[in-house]
C-alpha cells in the first residue's frame, strides 16, 4: 500500500504588500506614454489621508526640457472651476453674498434677462446664460485675448439667455467667469488675490496662482503641446485663455495634495456649509454640483471634474467614501487623462 501526502499552501496578500504592489502598477498605467523628449504628464494618488503615489512622466518643454515632477505648475483649465466656487461660497460663508443673489443684485446694469439669474444657477450651469465663446469674432486671438470685463460685455449686449434660469442645464464658462467677475466684485480685491489670501496661502499652495499676463508669471511652468505628423509643436494660449473664472489656474501635484487635504478635512468651510456643493442638480442626465460631477462610479461615491484648454488637459478624480483622489495633469492633447485616471481607480479598487 502506497500512502501519498498532500500539501496546500495558502498565500494571503497582507494589506502592506498590497500598498507596496500598487505604485508598480500605477506607474505601469503612465510610464510608456511620455518619454524624456516628450511633453508629458504628472499623476498624484492620494489614499486613506497620504500621499500613496506623486510622479511625472515627460518634459515641461521643449525649448529646455525640463523634467516634469510635482512642483511642476499646469494650466488647470475648467478644473479651476471647483476653486472659484469655494471662492463663492466663502464670501457666502462671511455673509457678503447669498445662493438666491440675483446677476442683476450685483451688476445693477445688466439686461433684464439677468433679474431671473442667481448664484446658485451660475453655480450650478443652470443659469442659461450665452456662451460668450459663441459670441466672439476675430477681433480676439492667442496674442489678443479675451478678458473677463470683455466677457461681461458681450453678456450685457445680449437681450436673452439660452432657457429660463433653473428649467435646463448647460455647461458655461460664462457662468464661471461673472463668478470670478462677481467674487472680485463683492470682495474688493482681483479675483486672483483673493484666492490667494484665502485659499492658496492659508493651504500652503505655495506655487498655485490665478495667472495673469504681465501682472505674474508662473514657477516652473509647463507649456501645452499639440502632436502633429512630424512632432509635438507648443500650442499654448488661445484667444480664450486670458479668462479666469472659468479656467485660468495653474497648479502642481504637491499643491493640489493640500487642496486634498483641506477638502477632506474641511479646513476652508464646515461639511455643512460644503453639503450645498455636494448636492447634485439633476437635469439633463447630468448629476452636478458647485464646480463638481457628482455621479458614482461603480457604486463608488464620486466628486470629480475635467479640464481641457489649448495644449493641456487634466482631471481631478476624488472618491470620498473611500478616501482616494487620483490627479492627472497633461500638457499635450493627445492624452485623455480621464479614462487614465478611472484605470488607476480599477487599479486600487480590484487591489481591494
Amino acid at each position: 500500500m502506497t500512502l501519498r501526502f498532500g500539501f496546500l499552501l495558502l498565500i494571503v496578500a497582507t494589506p502592506l504588500a498590497l500598498s507596496q504592489s500598487l505604485p508598480s502598477r500605477i506607474d505601469a498605467v503612465f510610464s510608456s506614454l511620455a518619454d524624456g523628449k516628450s511633453p508629458g504628464i504628472a499623476v498624484l494618488v492620494r489614499n486613506q489621508g497620504r500621499t500613496l503615489f506623486q510622479r511625472g512622466y515627460g518634459i515641461r518643454d521643449l525649448r529646455t526640457s525640463a523634467k516634469i515632477d510635482e512642483h511642476t505648475d499646469f494650466r488647470l483649465a475648467s478644473f479651476t472651476k471647483q476653486f472659484t466656487a469655494m471662492a463663492a461660497m466663502l464670501l457666502i460663508h462671511e455673509g457678503k453674498l447669498q445662493y438666491d443673489t440675483t446677476l442683476t443684485g450685483i451688476f445693477p446694469d445688466f439686461p433684464a434677462y439677468g433679474r431671473a439669474i442667481t448664484v446658485r444657477h451660475l453655480l450650478t450651469h443652470t443659469a442659461g446664460l450665452p456662451d460668450y465663446e459663441d459670441l466672439m469674432d476675430a477681433t480676439w486671438t492667442a496674442t489678443h485675448q479675451i478678458q473677463d470685463r470683455e466677457v461681461l460685455a458681450l453678456l450685457k449686449e445680449q437681450t436673452a439667455g439660452k432657457f429660463a434660469p433653473g428649467t435646463a442645464w448647460s455647461y458655461s464658462n460664462s457662468a464661471y467667469v461673472v463668478l470670478g467677475l462677481i467674487v472680485a466684485k463683492i470682495s474688493g480685491e482681483p479675483f486672483g488675490q483673493f484666492l490667494h489670501n484665502r485659499i492658496f496661502a492659508p493651504l500652503h499652495m505655495t506655487g498655485t496662482l490665478v495667472y495673469v499676463n504681465g501682472e505674474n508669471t508662473v514657477p516652473n511652468r509647463a507649456y501645452g503641446h499639440t502632436k502633429r505628423p512630424a512632432g509635438f509643436v507648443e500650442t499654448d494660449q488661445s484667444s480664450t485663455s486670458a479668462t479666469l473664472g472659468d479656467g485660468g489656474i495653474y497648479s502642481n501635484l504637491a499643491d493640489l495634495a493640500q487642496w486634498d487635504e483641506a477638502l477632506e478635512n474641511h479646513a476652508l468651510l464646515t461639511p455643512e456649509e460644503m453639503r450645498p456643493a455636494l448636492t447634485p442638480v439633476k437635469l439633463a442626465n447630468v448629476s452636478y454640483g458647485f464646480g463638481w460631477y457628482l455621479d458614482p462610479y461603480h457604486a463608488h461615491t464620486r466628486m470629480w471634474h475635467t479640464g481641457e484648454t489649448m495644449g493641456f488637459r487634466t482631471v481631478i478624480e476624488r472618491f470620498p467614501s473611500d478616501r482616494l483622489t487620483i490627479v492627472v495633469l497633461c500638457n499635450r492633447t493627445d492624452l485623455d487623462p480621464a479614462p487614465l485616471a478611472l484605470q488607476v481607480a480599477g487599479v486600487f479598487f480590484g487591489a481591494r
